[in-house]
C-alpha cells in the first residue's frame, strides 16, 4: 500500500470545509506542542511551521463548533458558550505564532474548541424523523 499524503493550502478555506476535522492528528500535534519546553532548541522555522498547522487545525475545529452553535436556539447557553470561544479563538488566530508561548496556546485553544465541539455534539436535536427510519 502506498502511503502518500498531499499538503492543503487553501488560505480562502473552500476545500477545508468540504473536509471533515482530522481529530486523532490535531491531538498528536497538540500533545507534542504541549510537551515543547524551552530547555529545547526549537527552531524558528519549526515553531512557525507548528504555528501555521495548528492555526489551520483551529479555524477547521471552530468552523465545526460554529456550525453545530448554529443549530442551538439564540437563548441557549451552550451557545453563548461557543459564541464566546469562537471569539476567543478569533482574538487568538489574528496574532502572528512567534514564540513557542504562543503555539502553546494554540494547542491549548484547539483543546477548548474540541471541548466545546463534544459538548455541543451531545446537545444536538434528535432528528426524530432520521431516528424512527429503519
Amino acid at each position: 500500500m502506498n502511503n502518500t499524503y498531499e499538503v492543503l493550502y487553501d488560505p480562502e478555506g473552500r476545500r477545508v470545509a468540504e473536509l471533515p476535522p482530522d481529530r486523532a492528528l490535531h491531538e498528536q500535534v497538540v500533545r507534542t506542542a504541549l510537551a515543547w519546553t524551552y530547555l529545547l532548541d526549537v527552531s524558528a522555522a519549526d515553531v512557525a511551521g507548528i504555528g501555521q498547522l495548528l492555526a489551520g487545525a483551529a479555524r477547521v475545529v471552530a468552523d465545526e463548533v460554529r456550525v453545530r452553535a448554529d443549530q442551538l436556539p439564540d437563548h441557549d447557553g451552550r451557545r453563548l458558550f461557543a459564541e464566546l470561544i469562537l471569539q476567543e479563538a478569533d482574538g487568538r488566530l489574528s496574532q502572528p505564532c512567534t514564540s513557542l508561548h504562543r503555539v502553546q496556546d494554540r494547542a491549548r485553544l484547539i483543546r477548548s474548541l474540541y471541548e466545546r465541539l463534544d459538548r455541543l455534539e451531545a446537545a444536538a436535536p434528535v432528528d426524530e424523523a432520521a431516528a424512527a427510519a429503519p
